[in-house]
């Protein structure tokens, strides 16, 4: 990718817009590929949302958090992940807001996207672990990240155990819509299948290195912290195809497809970090230069987030004002205090 340092300010926002863009139109093609993969293979939309559209859309957060590394931006690469994770889990209020016939929590009650979300919310407390905890390494890694990874591994593996052998299943309502394969979808050839789901995630991941290098210089041209460009500017960006492909499965009904996408998109989200801190050569990422106790109030607010999401699924609220449930209110709330607290008073 040629050096975008030297670039001026408006060179640097027309080419985050164009970036953006793609990563947006990439985004559209993403829920058909997923809900008709998992019909094609018979592995159900909540595996399908984690591996497929979860890992997929979580590309161009993963090329802009390597990226800043490289760039000698550690806060941003943090702020990056931890960023995307706040605004993917508030799309799915915006998701609520576009399915109006009930609650989305209430309506696409699975366990393993509750599982997923408790999940994410240890991940990201082992996060704020290392962030706030000594300043040691192991060969220039921080022992979080390993702890990182293995409590991911071990996280999917539930996912898994509770999609193939569930011990219990969410009440069945009138406004619950279950995960039903469609029959059309099972005669396609699924080699065509993969091959649009590669060149889609292609696209989505030059995008998000070139958003990357791009709110850099946007950050430094107009004072912004790394921490509030990252999870403002390059956060919001990267995370465009998780509220494309959200929406769009909403609208086709495919509402544990919508869920377990975001929750899955999340759960790689975490990884970022754990990539980071092995590319990042100079020592600890948790303590990097630049990192300070503003990624571990970042971090704090994704936490809140997801409890708040992980209890609209467990109390399933049937509707709300617009059909949305106390859960997608609080979290926008949550999500727009946060930023202004960061943004006015950090």
């Amino acid at each position: 990718m040629p050096d975008l340092s030297s670039w001026p300010l408006w060179a640097s926002i027309i080419t985050f817009l164009v970036a953006t863009g793609l990563i947006a139109w990439a985004g559209t093609k993403l829920a058909a590929f997923g809900d008709r993969v998992a019909d094609r293979t018979g592995l159900g939309e909540a595996i399908t949302g984690t591996l497929f559209l979860g890992c997929t859309t979580a590309l161009p957060g993963l090329a802009a958090s390597i990226t800043a590394v490289l760039d000698g931006r550690p806060a941003l690469a943090i702020s990056n992940a931890i960023g995307g994770i706040a605004i993917q889990t508030t799309f799915l209020a915006i998701a609520d807001i576009a399915y109006p016939k009930a609650n989305l929590e209430h309506a696409s009650a699975s366990v393993a996207n509750m599982i997923q979300t408790a999940m994410l919310v240890v991940l990201l407390a082992l996060v704020l672990l290392g962030l706030t905890g000594p300043d040691v390494t192991i060969a220039h890694v921080h022992p979080m990240t390993p702890v990182l990874f293995l409590a991911a591994g071990a996280g999917f593996w539930l996912v898994y155990r509770s999609s193939t052998e569930p011990m219990w299943k969410p009440e069945q309502t009138a406004e619950t819509v279950e995960d039903i394969p469609g029959e059309s979808h099972r005669r396609e050839s699924l080699g065509k299948l993969l091959v649009g789901f590669g060149i889609t995630a292609g696209v989505v991941t030059a995008a998000g290195a070139v958003v990357a290098s791009t709110t850099g210089n946007i950050a430094d041209a107009t004072g912004f912290s790394e921490t509030v460009a990252g999870g403002l500017f390059s956060g919001v960006a990267t995370s465009l195809p998780e509220l494309v492909t959200t929406v769009a499965a909403v609208r086709r009904s495919a509402l544990t497809l919508a869920v377990s996408d975001i929750v899955g998109g999340n759960f790689f989200d975490v990884l970022f970090v754990f990539v980071a801190d092995l590319v990042y050569l100079q020592g600890s990422l948790y303590h990097a230069k630049g990192v300070s106790a503003r990624e571990a109030f970042f971090t704090s607010l994704a936490i809140l987030l997801n409890i708040t999401l992980l209890l609209g699924l467990l109390y399933r609220q049937r509707s709300g004002p617009a059909n949305i449930g106390f859960e997608s209110v609080l979290m926008l709330l949550l999500y727009v205090g946060g930023f202004l607290t960061l943004s006015l008073c950090m």
